[in-house]
């Protein structure tokens, strides 16, 4: 089996190395090109107005206020931090039936539910490697499983693989080999359950992790980190860093299980690459980057920016009636003020959460 490697961002403004072993072919049998997956990821978009995405991100102070966006969020509220851990212990975030919030904790191996008040507590323990959560209309939640980053010191580590599960109510393996039945090489990033019993999930490229128990290429020739269904799951969006439009929220029509159609360039992003998304019961789309929430309408209309206190890797809606903006924050401090680091990323997480017009898709988690 032919394999590449790539070098990519992954996490908005912050680059990631990751290995990308993927087959050459597509599940269907017809070539796959990877060259956008596979290259250096291309500089920040430039942004309206002048300067680089990243250089308008740095002149959002952290503390700005929120400004109205109609229909989405009022003027002048604040975000509540709610939760904190050191290493990689947030992300992937989603919100169970009771309105609270569950999150991967892949230097832990364990999801954690936390309550709107910030009390947290184990919802399930043992699961190796959990980077990221997603739920299907049906309540199954599912976990992608990645393999340990250089400088673990997990005693198990060598049992921790690339893998999409179900984690409850039931836990059973849902894919981790290609359809040749070669060890899945890819560390799946975030993921999006189909209610059919698969998952799609982003590593650079768009897979498909069939309950048949094989994962497959669906479109090589994109960048992608951010993944989700619109409101009424016909529709896939994922962001893109690739060479050809990088700054951009891409979207496919479902056509079944594993198909995805009719490929376009769905919005615009005013800075960064964007990372983790959610949508709301109007049909817009929320996608985290380093200086907040970006907000675009069910037609891609860009309609502005959420400051948040710091850069934000995932976004959720929950509470009991899914009015509230839940986001997970990369980084942490202690109660002197300094960077907390712990783990093979030398990282932290932050939980908070926001008052919201927005009310987040009923029946679905996120």
């Amino acid at each position: 089996m032919k394999t590449k490697t790539c070098s990519m961002v992954l996490s908005g403004l912050v680059p990631s190395l990751l290995l990308c072993h993927a087959p050459a072919v597509h599940a269907q049998g017809g070539a796959t090109n990877f060259s956008e997956c596979m290259t250096p990821a291309p500089p920040p978009t430039p942004a309206a107005g002048g300067g680089s995405a990243a250089a308008l991100a740095e002149r959002i102070p952290r503390d700005a206020p929120v400004t109205a966006i109609p229909g989405v969020v009022a003027a002048g509220v604040k975000w509540t931090k709610i939760w904190q851990a050191g290493g990689n212990s947030a992300d992937g975030i989603v919100a169970d039936k009771e309105g609270n919030v569950l999150v991967a904790q892949e230097d832990y191996d364990a999801v954690l539910k936390i309550d709107g008040n910030g009390k947290a507590s184990v919802a399930v323990s043992n699961s190796k490697g959990v980077g990221s959560l997603s739920m299907d209309r049906e309540g199954r939640l599912y976990g992608v499983h990645r393999t340990e980053r250089p400088g673990s010191t997990k005693p198990d580590q060598a049992s921790i693989v690339n893998a999409v599960t179900i984690l409850a109510p039931e836990r059973k393996m849902v894919a981790d080999k290609w359809t040749d039945g070669a060890t899945l090489g890819v560390r799946p990033n975030d993921l999006a359950a189909d209610s059919h019993g698969g998952a799609y999930f982003t590593s650079g490229c768009v897979y498909y992790a069939s309950p048949n128990g094989s994962v497959s290429v669906v479109e090589g020739n994109i960048r992608t980190n951010g993944i989700v269904f619109s409101s009424d799951d016909k529709i896939l969006y994922v962001t893109n860093a690739g060479v050809q439009a990088p700054g951009t929220i891409v979207a496919f029509d479902v056509k079944g299980p594993g198909m995805l159609s009719n490929r376009r360039v769905f919005a615009t992003l005013a800075m960064g690459n964007g990372d983790g998304s959610a949508v709301d019961s109007e049909g817009r789309l929320y996608v985290t980057s380093n200086a907040g929430v970006q907000v675009v309408d069910k037609t891609g209309k860009y309609l502005g920016l959420i400051p948040t206190p710091r850069g934000v890797i995932s976004v959720a809606f929950a509470g009991p009636d899914k009015k509230t903006l839940y986001v997970v924050g990369s980084g942490a401090e202690d109660e002197n003020g300094k960077p907390i680091r712990e783990g093979p990323q030398q990282t932290a997480a932050t939980i908070y959460k926001l008052p919201m017009v927005a009310q987040g898709v009923k029946g679905r988690a996120k």
